[in-house]
């Protein structure tokens, strides 16, 4: 099950940014900005330049500097990814800081680059500038990290009008939904929000957020399965969250930092897990599994009702404070499956390894890591990655996860939380260098009114985009129900 589709990354000096003010037009409450190509990972696209009159701009655009950093030594990684946290907590307060004040910015940008961008920009250079001592302590110091501080105002994409006439500013980032849209520097005139449909107080999801499934063709494709391959299953039984265990951290990403992810996350497995949890506390923890050799560490974003219900978290640290609110919905079902390569048998994962599968910031980065799937019981032979589903009455909203399944053979983590596991390529096989193991796969189901009324949690910038949806995972199998897994996906066996 390899991902088809896969972006080549930018090079650091694209994803300079510059920071430029609007130009605010007179009449039809439009405002002329200056756009820019993004900053993110995955970031691609023409190099003509063109003014962009936009109706909105929506949220800030920051470049992803985990991306961008060499690997990081041993000794340097806690003090690395909490300044990593650090810059993710500026740009919340950023936002905030936007959020409150749009209007005013939409009438005059320069109050956007005095009030938001510049002081934020001088505090993502300190963070900088630490990253790169912390690193050279243990090896070079890297160069070039400063080019990256500067963030944008994005404008909302579907609010572009392709007939206007060409400028001296570049275009092209990938937008939610694939299309290529862009980002600008300044406000708009109007009334700041994001329109009528605008979920969250404004903050999203909006209705051409959602599509109807039923309007959307088959577009799975099986991959063929060579002879030798890996054909069994395992499924681990793990609950669906009963009992409510949640918490806005991200040990993987953010360890050591509460709040790392300014969003909640539902947990299912292991019942240590935390911002604070390290090997030996997983190890030791509890587990909602049903089998106890399976202590493993399942989270994901909660998905929440937009009715306007106050859920516990509402004046809380990753829930009201960071723009997720409403009624948090405990999944109906939750299925967690391993399975195997279609070109050859799978080799043990290693304990404690970590993987993130998708980009929780998908929507200012771009696609290239985005890994969401969205559909609807009875169509799931229709997949969406940019948009959440419109089921029918008698039909529940899926979101599925497929994760990465081949590891590099040494690490059980890296600096950017990803280069150490990869996806198949096309042909179903590993990389260079990469061996195959068990693939998660995570089907998550929910029974959700009829309509777009539902979200997943975000990072308030990136808008509860459905693009933005992922997944984390520990391993923390012990070695023989480990040895099993292996067994039964290699023996084309269904175990449970």
């Amino acid at each position: 099950m390899g991902r088809t589709s896969r972006k080549k990354r930018s090079t650091l000096a694209n994803r300079a940014i510059i920071a430029s003010a609007a130009l605010i037009l007179g009449g039809g409450g439009l405002a002329a900005v200056n756009v820019h190509a993004s900053a993110g990972e995955g970031s691609s696209g023409p190099s003509h330049r063109n003014w962009q009159p936009v109706r909105q701009v929506s949220t800030i655009d920051c470049p992803e500097v985990v991306n961008e950093i060499p690997e990081v030594p041993g000794r340097a990684r806690a003090e690395v990814d909490r300044e990593l946290a650090a810059m993710d907590t500026q740009i919340t307060d950023a936002y905030r800081e936007f959020a409150d004040r749009r209007d005013r910015m939409a009438r005059d940008p320069q109050l956007a680059q005095n009030t938001v961008l510049g002081p934020l920009k001088a505090r993502r250079t300190a963070s900088i500038d630490r990253i790169a001592t912390a690193i050279g302590r243990g090896a070079e110091r890297p160069e070039g990290l400063g080019s990256l501080a500067p963030c944008s105002l994005r404008a909302d994409d579907e609010a572009a009008d392709p007939t206007t006439e060409p400028t001296d500013q570049p275009t092209g980032r990938p937008t939610d939904d694939g299309s290529g849209g862009d980002g600008g520097d300044g406000g708009n005139e109007g009334d700041g929000d994001q329109g009528q449909d605008a979920g969250q107080g404004g903050n999203g999801p909006e209705d051409s957020d959602f599509v109807d499934i039923r309007s959307v063709q088959p577009n799975v494709d099986r991959p063929a399965r060579l002879r030798g391959a890996s054909r069994g299953t395992f499924t681990t039984e793990c609950g669906r969250n009963q009992n409510g265990k949640f918490n806005p951290d991200n040990v993987i990403a953010a360890p050591g930092v509460a709040n790392g992810a300014h969003h909640m996350h539902d947990y299912v497995g292991n019942q240590a897990t935390d911002a604070f949890s390290g090997d030996d506390d997983l190890a030791a923890g509890d587990t909602t599994c049903r089998n106890q050799g399976d202590r493993s560490t399942y989270y994901w974003p909660v998905l929440r009702l937009q009715n306007g219900a106050a859920e516990n978290d509402a004046e809380a640290d990753g829930g009201g404070k960071d723009q997720n609110i409403g009624e948090i919905r405990t999944p109906s079902q939750v299925t967690l499956k391993f399975v195997g390569n279609p070109t050859g048998k799978v080799t043990a994962m290693p304990r404690f390894l970590r993987i993130i599968t998708g980009d929780a910031k998908a929507f200012t980065n771009g696609d290239a890591n985005a890994n969401a799937s969205w559909s609807c019981t009875g169509f799931e032979d229709r997949q969406l990655k940019d948009k959440y589903p419109i089921c029918p009455e008698d039909s529940q909203v899926v979101r599925s996860f497929a994760f990465q399944s081949c590891w590099d053979g040494q690490n059980t983590d890296s600096a950017n939380h990803r280069t150490h596991v990869a996806f198949t390529q096309d042909d179903g096989r590993c990389p260079d260098g990469f061996r195959a193991i068990p693939q998660l796969v995570q089907r998550i189901v929910y029974d959700v009114p009829p309509g777009p009324g539902f979200a997943v949690d975000s990072f308030p910038e990136q808008l509860h985009k459905p693009v933005t949806d992922h997944g984390d995972f520990i391993n923390v199998f012990d070695d023989k129900l480990m040895r099993k897994v292996v067994s039964c996906v290699n023996d084309g066996r269904t175990c449970r």
